[in-house]
């Protein structure tokens, strides 16, 4: 008696349906805005994906002097280059990333934001 069991297929809950075929992919080429709590009201904003062909050092020089806060790039062997932000950044890095004349001009739809 042959019984197959469905439950023991490989499936990635963290891979993004796609909208077309409602098949998976992988969410390689989406950038993550992200935000953590931290203690009291404190938050960071982490921003992951970032396409390596920018230069995470000379964004994070900008954002910081741009949005006046401090941050920091966090090199992480799965997830790549992060860029952590102190407080909840996460609309102004989403213009940033979206703006053509004085951001990265990234498309708005690779851009996935994140948080509560």
């Amino acid at each position: 008696m042959s019984t197959e069991i469905e439950n023991l297929k490989t499936y990635d809950p963290f891979a993004e349906a796609d909208e077309d075929s409602g098949k998976t992919k992988q969410t390689q080429e989406y950038i993550h805005i992200r935000i953590q709590q931290r203690n009291g009201r404190k938050t960071l904003t982490t921003v992951q994906g970032i396409p390596s062909k920018f230069d995470h050092k000379k964004i994070l020089k900008v954002i910081k002097k741009e949005f006046a806060c401090n941050g920091t790039i966090i090199s992480d062997t799965e997830m790549g280059e992060v860029i952590q932000l102190q407080g909840d950044q996460r609309t102004k890095i989403k213009e940033f990333l979206t703006d053509k004349e004085n951001g990265l001009g990234l498309d708005d739809k690779t851009i996935k934001v994140h948080g509560f």
